[in-house]
């Protein structure tokens, strides 16, 4: 097995040269040979070893056992306790979520404080049949079935290609002692179940089971690499980027004889959960739409919008005092005095300076605001019919802000300038406010 390792690093993982390892041992058999075979290479490591205090005595003896391990052979090594009993229930987490969540975030900040660059860990080819077969039973895609990455940001995994029966072979043969976990021979978590129950069934009905799933596994991550490269390809043609936004032309999209999954491709990334009011989007309502937890996807007209959930309260105001010359936030603004007025787009807009009064307001538009837009004088017009008239979607309404003086609109920005403030014959100062 040695051998085969070696090879196995060397083809797959030749960039860990001259890298500073973490390697997470728990004191099991599989982390155990994990170290063992490190110990056999030449790469600097440090043992990460996080005690979950889950099984009481037990768990200490795990600590204790890598702790004299590392020691007798001089390798450093990080230990840490965790009251994930009390994390899970604080959190609402299921207990292995728990100590899952309080393990890698433990992992990324050592990686991060003692400048090292990859984390290790022992997940091995029978784990990768027990998710495959957790996933399946769950309900899920190819990225599901495709199993355990062997790379996954910074943590690898390098005894994926080999079996737990490889594993137990080479510490047998190696005398490596290990630690059993007795939580491992309780039924009472489903991965334990399909690893009593399910497999050795499997592997009964076909000896060389896990040599045929890994080779399934592989066809079925080719699958999934050339619907990610059409997927690509498509979104090309029917997605469009408009700033932050990201909008998909739903008469492109129908043109797909399988455009859910394409949507599906695309969206899953953002955290969506209700798949079928997203699918529902593209022949529902104009304005309908579907939140996740940071991101929106809004129906406007023939598009989807997708954009993210705005972190500014409608509520916020800004002030813009006097001596002001520039804004940088919510928006960038630019004011300055001039001698007179030139022809510019609705980005700028020049008014009597006698006539507003500071601080001067920026705010989000509200239900119920009106003003008199330029050249209709006298007459008053709603901000939400001025929306309506220039066809503006709901994010874009959203996005709108409104430069106010005295709790008078002077400007819905970008879109209007107010009448009431316009540049006349009697003007002595010209304010110019343009929008960067």
């Amino acid at each position: 097995m040695l051998s085969n390792f070696k090879n196995h690093i060397s083809s797959r993982f030749p960039f860990l040269e001259n890298t500073k390892l973490f390697l997470a041992v728990s004191g099991g058999l599989d982390s155990m040979v994990l170290l063992h075979l490190f110990q056999k290479l030449p790469y600097e490591i440090t043992v990460l070893h996080c005690n979950f205090q889950l099984r009481g005595l037990e768990s200490f003896g795990d600590q204790n056992f890598i702790q004299n391990y590392c020691d007798q052979n001089n390798i450093p090594v990080f230990i840490t306790q965790f009251d994930t009993e009390a994390f899970a229930k604080d959190y609402k987490l299921s207990t292995q979520v728990a100590a899952r969540e309080l393990r890698y975030n433990w992992f990324y900040e050592l990686l991060e404080i003692h400048e090292f660059d990859y984390i290790l860990t022992a997940h091995h080819a029978d784990d990768n049949l027990e998710t495959f077969i957790i996933n399946l039973s769950r309900g899920t895609g190819l990225d599901g079935l495709t199993g355990i990455p062997e790379q996954n940001d910074k943590i690898i995994r390098p005894l994926l290609p080999f079996s737990r029966d490889e594993i137990l072979k080479y510490a047998q043969e190696n005398n490596i002692e290990w630690r059993e976990d007795s939580s491992n021979s309780s039924n009472k978590y489903l991965r334990n179940k399909i690893r009593h129950d399910l497999v050795p069934i499997l592997k009964e009905i076909n000896p060389d089971f896990l040599k045929v799933f890994q080779k399934t596994q592989s066809y079925l991550q080719e699958s999934k690499e050339m619907v990610e490269d059409a997927s690509i390809m498509i979104y090309q043609q029917v997605a469009k980027e408009a700033g932050d936004d990201i909008h998909f032309d739903l008469n492109q999209l129908k043109k797909l004889p399988n455009y859910k999954s394409y949507l599906y491709q695309w969206l899953n990334e953002f955290g969506f959960l209700a798949w079928n009011d997203i699918y529902d989007l593209v022949d529902g309502q104009s304005g309908k739409q579907v939140f996740s937890t940071e991101f929106r996807l809004l129906k406007n007209r023939d598009t989807l919008i997708l954009s993210s959930i705005s972190e500014i309260s409608e509520k916020e105001e800004f002030e813009i005092n006097e001596n002001d010359k520039e804004v940088n936030f919510p928006l960038k603004l630019k004011l300055c005095n001039v001698s007179h007025i030139t022809i510019d787009s609705n980005k700028a807009i020049f008014v009597d300076a006698e006539k507003i009064r500071f601080p001067l307001i920026l705010r989000k538009w509200k239900v119920g605001d009106s003003f008199q837009p330029f050249g209709m004088e006298g007459k008053s017009k709603k901000v939400s019919k001025l929306f309506k008239d220039e066809k503006l979607s709901l994010i874009e309404k959203e996005n709108i802000w409104l430069l106010c003086s005295n709790n008078q609109i002077i400007w819905v920005v970008g879109i209007r300038q107010d009448e009431r403030f316009k540049i006349e014959n009697s003007s002595n100062k010209i304010l110019k406010i343009e929008l960067q």
